[in-house]
């Protein structure tokens, strides 16, 4: 079996969301997408990890970070299992992999995708030294800045490298901050049971749906501008289903349906 099919088997157990936009890719750009997808997936999985103590979690999202600038600057680098060894019975499968699928992105952008993850890794490690203390939504601008406004801008470089796609970067962020605001409203039982709270201080749900929905906006406008091709493709299924979620969190359900989940999709794709 190649990498490539390994991976997208990979990913599709990981992510119902984002495994049919990058199946759909065309060859190249979609080697490239799955490589930052995965990555990026392999370390949140440490991020949110309920086991984890904190300072293990900054010194793992740490020596990745290194491990991957040392890439950038063209060295060969430790293998990973290593740095995972004292992990290895806790972590999933997409996480101890991340050296495959580092592998996996076309070598003329591989750079700027060991660049993204990186930096990532040093935020999200930041974070974890700090407690995830949000307080105000300058904090939480921060926080959805590193670990997703970050990715829309990433996904950006991708298009421009794939096929010349400009867009417009500041909507590109906007894009990546109202996918994860919309994760942080669905995963608040989940994150608060692991002592975690995103919320600023005096915010309900109220209040982060209405920041979902205005970065949400944001997104809408980034795919607005993209001419139809596979930035577009990929872009529209994650952003269809994030205000589909929306929706149903504002009306009381904890989640999207998964028969709405394949109705939309299906009629993204058809």
């Amino acid at each position: 079996m190649s990498l490539s099919t390994d991976a997208m088997e990979v990913l599709e157990e990981t992510s119902r969301t984002f495994f049919i936009p990058i199946s759909r890719l065309p060859s190249g750009l979609i080697d490239a997408v799955a490589s930052g997808y995965l990555c990026m997936r392999a370390i949140d999985e440490i991020e949110d990890h309920p086991r984890m103590q904190n300072q293990e979690k900054s010194k793992l999202l740490r020596s990745i970070s290194l491990e991957l600038q040392s890439a950038v600057m063209g060295y060969s680098f430790v293998e990973f299992p290593a740095i995972f060894a004292p992990f290895e019975s806790l972590l999933p499968e997409v996480t101890y992999r991340i050296n495959e699928w580092t592998q996996l992105a076309p070598k003329s952008i591989a750079p700027r995708i060991y660049d993204a993850i990186a930096t990532m890794a040093d935020r999200m490690a930041y974070w974890a030294d700090n407690q995830w203390q949000i307080r105000t939504r300058s904090d939480l601008d921060r926080y959805t800045f590193g670990v997703a406004g970050a990715v829309g801008l990433m996904l950006s470089d991708l298009w421009a490298w794939y096929d010349n796609t400009k867009t417009n970067r500041d909507y590109a962020i906007g894009f990546g901050r109202g996918l994860q605001a919309v994760n942080i409203l669905r995963n608040r039982a989940d994150d608060l049971a692991r002592g975690v709270d995103f919320f600023p201080d005096g915010w309900g749900d109220e209040q982060l749906q209405a920041y979902a929905r205005w970065n949400l906006s944001l997104a809408d406008a980034y795919t607005s501008e993209l001419y139809t091709g596979p930035a577009l493709d990929f872009c529209n299924i994650p952003l269809v289903l994030a205000h589909a979620t929306l929706d149903a969190l504002a009306r009381g359900e904890e989640k999207l349906s998964r028969s709405a989940v394949m109705e939309l999709t299906a009629q993204r794709v058809g």
